[in-house]
């Protein structure tokens, strides 16, 4: 049975950002929507729907049920969310966002207390720090990604 584009979105928020609080849990929801209807570069070129976001190619890892040839058992297929991730996926849908996230595309765990400025290849500009992520807002180079 396909998971729908709520429990898929449900399931990554709980995967990716779980204990991380209704802040980081709406701040990662908050970046697969961005992306979901960013219009230019990269994502802009993908189906604006949640799955092809999620399983674009590279992008997140608990979508991959391995990593580096193992088994990656933090995946979205072993996630079973609560009504808190889906009450998230729910506010992420109807087009809420947190407002001193801006229309960051990408997050990341440094595993060390600060944030570089840019997010790979200067496409994103560091815009805040919710719990373990940083988060990055798309830079003018992105557009030409």
């Amino acid at each position: 049975m396909a998971l729908s584009e709520r429990e898929l979105l449900a399931r990554i928020i709980l995967c990716e950002a779980g204990g991380e609080g209704d802040d980081g849990m709406k701040a990662v929801a908050s970046v697969v929507m961005n992306r979901v209807h960013v219009t230019y570069g990269e994502y802009g070129r993908l189906q604006p729907t949640i799955r092809a976001t999620l399983f674009q190619e590279g992008q997140f890892d608990c979508v991959r049920e391995t990593l580096n040839g193992r088994y990656n058992p933090q995946n979205i297929y072993n996630m079973r969310p609560t009504d808190v991730h889906l009450n998230i996926a729910d506010w992420a849908i109807a087009g809420n966002r947190l407002p001193n996230l801006g229309y960051a595309l990408w997050y990341f765990n440094p595993f060390s207390p600060s944030c570089r400025q840019f997010f790979p290849s200067e496409v994103g500009q560091f815009v805040i720090r919710i719990g373990d992520h940083c988060f990055y807002n798309p830079t003018e180079a992105y557009a030409n990604t």
